[in-house]
């Protein structure tokens, strides 16, 4: 399911399934995508930063188009304790390899992986240099 911002409408509440993933994705071309994602991010409940929250950036491959600073997006993910992906859509390859590890995310985070939990995989996500 996709929505534009959050909170998301609680009149089909009754009807949503459960969330396992939240992706926010941010394009590195438009400031308006970075401040939606901040205020949306208030509406997300302190639990799900714990391997079930990351943050897609877009865009990444025209660096002259940028409007946001790569190091803001990676605070983000710092302060959230959510990994970061960094992405260029246009490319088919790479837009298949991030699309395989957003599945790999939802299964971890859904449950389906035995052995590995959100909050392990987070710790594994971390970079070594945190510790």
């Amino acid at each position: 399911h996709i929505a534009t911002s959050l909170p998301l409408p609680s009149e089909r509440d009754h009807l949503r399934p459960r969330i396992d993933l939240i992706v926010f994705m941010i394009d590195i071309k438009s400031k308006y995508s970075l401040k939606n994602v901040e205020t949306s991010l208030a509406h997300v409940d302190a639990s799900f930063f714990l391997g079930k929250v990351c943050f897609l950036v877009t865009g990444v491959g025209r660096v002259n188009a940028c409007s946001i600073d790569t190091n803001a997006v990676c605070k983000l993910g710092e302060t959230y304790c959510s990994p970061v992906l960094f992405c260029e859509l246009e490319l088919e390859g790479v837009r298949a390899a991030t699309a395989q590890r957003l599945v790999r995310m939802l299964q971890i985070s859904a449950g389906h992986i035995p052995g590995v939990s959100a909050l392990s995989f987070v710790s594994l996500m971390r970079k070594s240099n945190d510790d």
